[in-house]
């Protein structure tokens, strides 16, 4: 994998976790459900290992990963209180 393949797997996880992050706003838990799935298949070349980057390509690279959080970050805030509604109820 070049690192321009590499940067464009993130961008590519940056663009969909931003989606998500719209999702979960919207309330639509459908399409949440569909981008989570497309983040995953994303994801799995990363866990098979990715050549390490230098120079602006390694700051890009810390850019994205800082957006990513934040799109996670964002998700969870909408969702964890939702969460917790739901396994409230589900003890009553």
């Amino acid at each position: 994998m070049t690192s321009n393949e590499v940067l464009a797997m993130y961008e590519n996880i940056a663009g969909i976790t931003a989606k998500m992050a719209v999702a979960a706003r919207a309330g639509d838990m459908d399409s949440l459900g569909r981008l989570e799935a497309d983040v995953a298949s994303e994801t799995r070349a990363i866990a098979s290992g990715v050549p390490a980057l230098s120079g602006d390509a390694r700051q890009r690279k810390i850019e994205l990963l800082k957006q990513i959080m934040a799109n996670d970050r964002a998700v969870r805030d909408v969702t964890e209180p939702w969460q917790g509604q739901l396994a409230g109820i589900m003890t009553h």
